[in-house]
């Protein structure tokens, strides 16, 4: 079983809003994305180097509502008033090239496995029947690319690229289970939670104009 890190999802409340801000932190443009049918939602992205990218997604307010929760816990109430200020890293996914396989390796349960597209893209990937997001965001969603290309190779290069991704959590040996099960430990920097601290991500890119801290 093959398995790295995808990509990053950072969530927004609005696309047009969250790409401003997040170009204006970053100092580089996203590149567009296109509409998740089966979701509700849109998105834009960022190439972080080879087969890595960054994903900022929202709800597409012009989509029907899904027959089912939305993926990355965007329906989530307390998610919603995390983002209305700015947006959040929130999750990250992980590529594996049997995610038949991976997902029942996992200690704590990633999902139902679901047949989805976008464009020419195809894939198959792990999401809850509820829509949460897998250890409160720490323990990422499989992902399994039935496309000839990989998302990244068609993006530009911006002169970004991922230096480290830090995970924070009151129980960190629960998360590390699941990490050290999908053969992820050294894709994820896991730290305890301070007293009080909720469980979140942190990643520091390389930018043209110097590192810059996505949480």
């Amino acid at each position: 079983m093959q398995t790295a890190l995808d990509h990053l999802v950072v969530a927004a409340a609005g696309l047009d809003a969250g790409a401003a801000w997040l170009e204006a932190h970053l100092g580089v443009p996203l590149a567009p994305g296109g509409k998740h049918t089966a979701m509700g939602t849109h998105n834009r992205l960022l190439k972080l180097g080879p087969r890595l990218y960054l994903e900022l997604i929202a709800i597409d307010p012009e989509a029907p509502a899904p027959g089912r929760p939305r993926w990355f816990g965007l329906d989530e109430a307390a998610l919603k008033e995390k983002i209305a200020e700015r947006p959040r890293l929130i999750h990250w996914v992980a590529r594996c090239d049997d995610i038949a396989a991976a997902a029942p390796a996992c200690p704590e349960p990633p999902g139902d496995i679901l047949d989805l597209a976008r464009g020419d893209f195809r894939w198959r990937i792990t999401v809850p029947v509820d829509g949460h997001l897998p250890g409160d965001g720490l323990i990422p969603s499989l992902i399994q690319w039935h496309s000839p290309a990989h998302p990244a190779d068609k993006l530009p290069d911006c002169g970004c690229g991922l230096m480290k991704l830090e995970g924070f959590h009151p129980e960190p040996k629960r998360i590390q289970g699941s990490l050290s099960a999908l053969g992820l430990d050294k894709a994820l920097a896991l730290f305890p939670a301070e007293a009080g601290e909720m469980p979140g991500l942190a990643a520091y890119l390389r930018t043209p104009d110097g590192l810059r801290e996505i949480d």
